[in-house]
């Protein structure tokens, strides 16, 4: 999985979220996927910008979870994946990795 199967992912899942008027950023290896969800469609973009929640992990972890083969609560616990700032939102982001 590269960063750009990712954003395509996101971007597709994204476009079903609510307007939630928060957004989310994801930290990679790779780069960033910043995803705004404060307006009536979601923006999905690989800028570094500011972000309500910032979510930080590798491809490897995200995909790992998405396919069920990593636990999301015990790669947190772990470590394998870092969450600053708005944890209610990180709670629903499930939904937008799936």
């Amino acid at each position: 999985m590269t960063l750009a199967d990712i954003t395509a992912q996101f971007n597709k899942t994204a476009a079903k979220a609510p307007s939630l008027g928060k957004s989310i950023k994801f930290m990679f290896d790779q780069g960033p996927v910043h995803i705004d969800l404060t307006g009536d469609e979601a923006v999905v973009t690989n800028e570094d910008k500011e972000a309500d929640c910032t979510i930080i992990t590798s491809l490897e972890t995200l995909d790992g979870i998405r396919k069920g083969d990593i636990n999301a609560m015990s790669a947190v616990m772990t470590g394998k994946v870092k969450i600053k700032g708005d944890m209610g939102l990180a709670m629903k982001l499930p939904s937008l990795i799936a």
